[in-house]
């Protein structure tokens, strides 16, 4: 149970060689591939395909691993979080907001909320 293969990950939290921060504990599960990744420099390495971002009308859909307690989230979840897993507790980079026009479709996410 919660065993979730994570290409790239150089630790059991997530961390990569890109992201290695005692916060950089998430996975994404790409869209293009269901296959979960430390983070988009990982997916460009080891995939075999350009990365595709998540529709908003799929934020829904679990799509975050915390890797401190393997919980998946749902985007909708993981953004409304405070950079805080909503199962342990743990402590994400928030940071990582910088960086969520390359997994989700942001372009919609302003049109939405009107």
């Amino acid at each position: 149970m919660n065993n979730h293969k994570v290409i790239g990950a150089m630790d059991k939290q997530t961390r990569c060689k890109h992201y290695k921060q005692a916060i950089d504990i998430i996975a994404i599960k790409f869209k293009c591939c269901n296959q979960y990744y430390p983070c988009i420099s990982c997916h460009e390495e080891h995939a075999d395909h350009a990365a595709q971002v998540w529709p908003r009308d799929e934020w829904d859909l679990a799509a975050i691993l915390c890797g401190a307690c393997k919980t998946e989230l749902t985007i909708n979840d993981y953004m409304a979080c405070g950079s805080t897993c909503t199962s342990c507790g743990a402590s994400f980079n928030p940071g990582c907001s910088n960086h969520y026009h390359l997994y989700f479709d942001m372009q919609h996410h302003s049109a939405d909320r009107r």
